[in-house]
């Protein structure tokens, strides 16, 4: 599986830029600030334009539970299976202001591993490869939090 670029200045024609949302709408810092370059809108979430914001925060502003991220995700999911000639560049949603660490979310996209149109993080996607029951999370490749 191809991986997103760690930092995405530019889209191709058939990119979509996939970010970390709040469901407040509210796209003021992070990749949510970025992603307005590409349509996103405040007040919303989901697609806009050639962004799709997954909801990471609440309407307060609060980290979610990961089991509503993990809806969220289900539903951007089904999207890009929609949508197989658009290409999802995944960022490492949740893991930079939500403050999540990546083996708690990159977990909720295995699915998306098999499928070509959708590039998660480099890091989602050693967290998934090294999913191993016995490995130690400290001796993974995986870290328990990004510096984003």
């Amino acid at each position: 599986m191809r991986h997103s670029p760690k930092l995405i200045l530019s889209l191709e024609p058939n990119q979509v830029f996939v970010f970390g949302a709040n469901e407040a709408g509210i796209h003021g810092a992070g990749a949510a600030k970025m992603a307005l370059r590409w349509g996103a809108e405040y007040d919303h979430y989901g697609r806009m334009g050639r962004t799709y914001g997954i909801p990471t925060k609440d309407m307060f502003i609060h980290t979610l539970p990961p089991e509503a991220i993990k809806a969220h995700v289900i539903t951007f999911l089904a999207h890009a299976l929609a949508h197989p000639d658009d290409e999802f560049l995944v960022t490492e949603i949740g893991c930079g202001l939500a403050g999540l660490s990546p083996l708690v979310i990159a977990p909720m996209f295995r699915l998306a591993m098999d499928e070509p149109n959708i590039r998660l993080p480099k890091i989602f996607i050693d967290c998934l490869q090294a999913n191993k029951p016995s490995s130690s999370p400290n001796s993974s490749s995986c870290p328990l939090k990004t510096d984003e």
